[in-house]
């Protein structure tokens, strides 16, 4: 199951300083007071998450809502991905997991200690298992290295360096003006700490992704992993900077030039020991199977055509042609599709899964729900395929069946709280079954995590006063009527 939801950061903060200055020096600290703003609000994305493309930001495009794609196959392939690479770097208990961000170019960054956060473009445009273990090792690198935490304090430091240099400058400036002083050079005077600042820190994160990389080269020779993938990441990226390197300026990147690392690389490479091991056959297989599902799911038919076309009858290929077949519409010939894949692979839990939801989102829940359940079965319980099975048995509308759709979705939200979509099918099955308080509750706790707080403590309101005092229901719902509403962003400061 595929499915799309939205990230939403945290908003950040600045902090204001009202200045009244008197005297002769009144508008010199009203400069310098204009440049700290516009320093603070003109931050450069480089600065924000470690990010492992050189040029790009952190998701440009969708910083603040980001697409999250949810999908049990992928990411379980992602997990059988990392798994050996956490254990080499002592992160086993920090439950880390990769979160898939829909978006097509090629990037992965951090934004904190338990997750990495990779695009669809690096998913789908690595060619081996080893290319993007190589890029999320080097994400692994900046957790276990600190480097969050680090670089936020480079910042810190970086920022009382500036406000000191700033402040230092604006009394030259005010003896300037005094004076009749080029309020042209004083501005320059008062711009320069700024600018030191800035590339003080860019400095840092440059060395910190140099860091990152050297830990990536460690946990793949711990894990007998061949380092060859990574380098030729940073090779493809070398390629691409070609035509742009002459007009960036290296000391103004959060990251080092591609052509850096890739001379760094190659002796750490020809050094490995494991530079030759392959990925193995069926670590390569699935590799192929999540690159053609993404390329289904992401792509209108006429360009999944021409990635998989007729003439290729391999299984990646089918895969992606069944799944472009029910997205738009030609449910029949899907199923036919799908269920060609199954005799192929009948113990796939992921071909079971495809079928299920491509008949409950056709309006056929009753047909769904033999297959998710056969997904289930082989996928061992997957918590996402539970809560779409759940879903189905809500969609069946069958009374003989709503007590297993409260057990499949009070499954699903225990393992994935988070999910508001989850919270909500679980409020109809609960309606269904004539449980009006956890119904409510089920609600509350969907519009709390849709941002709805009004809704969430009134809806949680009504179900307290059905549990009995001091109950879990009770207690569930009182914790979410004292939530309180999150300020009210603070606007552009005027100077």
């Amino acid at each position: 199951m595929m499915l799309l939801t939205s990230l939403d950061n945290p908003p950040l903060r600045r902090s204001q300083a009202k200045h009244r200055p008197a005297g002769a020096g009144r508008h010199a600290m009203r400069a310098a007071t204009l440049l700290l703003l516009a320093g603070a609000l003109a931050t450069p994305p480089a600065l924000a998450p470690f990010a492992f493309a050189p040029l790009a930001g952190a998701q440009e495009s969708g910083r603040r809502n980001p697409t999250v794609i949810r999908d049990a196959e992928i990411e379980n392939l992602l997990r059988d991905y990392m798994r050996p690479i956490w254990k080499a770097a002592g992160l086993t208990q920090q439950n880390l997991r990769v979160v898939i961000i829909s978006d097509p170019s090629f990037n992965a960054f951090v934004m904190d200690g338990k997750r990495i956060f990779v695009n669809t473009g690096a998913l789908a445009s690595s060619e081996t298992p080893n290319e993007i273990i190589g890029v999320l090792a080097h994400e692994t690198g900046h957790i276990a290295g600190g480097h969050l935490a680090r670089m936020r304090q480079e910042m810190e430091n970086a920022q009382t360096m500036a406000i000191i240099g700033t402040l230092l400058a604006a009394g030259g400036v005010a003896a300037g003006a005094a004076g009749g002083a080029n309020m042209g050079g004083a501005a320059a005077a008062l711009a320069g700490p700024q600018e030191i600042a800035r590339r003080s820190v860019l400095s840092y994160a440059r060395a910190q992704e140099q860091a990152a990389d050297r830990s990536a080269i460690s946990y793949l020779a711990a894990t007998k992993q061949s380092p060859v993938g990574m380098l030729k990441t940073f090779e493809r990226m070398q390629n691409d900077q070609i035509f742009i390197s002459q007009r960036v300026d290296p000391y103004v990147l959060s990251h080092p030039m591609a052509r850096e690392r890739v001379a760094a690389l190659e002796d750490l490479v020809a050094k490995s020991p494991y530079r030759d091991i392959k990925d193995s056959p069926e670590l390569q297989a699935r590799h192929e199977m999540m690159r053609a599902k993404l390329v289904g799911f992401s792509m209108p038919p006429d360009a999944v055509a021409r990635r998989y076309p007729p003439s290729n009858t391999s299984l990646p290929a089918r895969y992606a042609r069944a799944i472009s077949a029910y997205r738009y519409g030609a449910v029949p010939d899907a199923i036919r599709q799908i269920d060609a894949l199954i005799a192929v692979q009948p113990n796939n839990p992921y071909f079971h899964e495809l079928k299920g939801q491509a008949l409950l989102e056709a309006g056929r829940p009753r047909e769904a729900i033999a297959p998710l359940r056969r997904a289930e079965q082989l996928s061992g319980g997957a918590p996402l395929i539970r809560t779409l099975l759940g879903q189905a048995l809500v969609a069946a509308n069958d009374k003989s069946s709503v007590d297993d759709a409260v057990r499949e979705l009070t499954f699903g939200v225990q393992r994935e709280p988070e999910s508001a979509a989850a919270w909500r099918f679980l409020a109809q099955a609960y309606g269904q079954k004539g449980d009006l308080p956890n119904a409510d509750l089920a609600s509350a706790q969907s519009a709390l995590l849709s941002g709805d707080v009004q809704l969430a403590r009134e809806l949680a309101a009504r179900a307290r006063q059905t549990f009995a005092y001091g109950s879990p229901g009770w207690l569930k719902a009182d914790d979410i009527v004292n939530v309180k509403p999150p300020k009210k962003k603070p606007g552009r400061p005027t100077p």
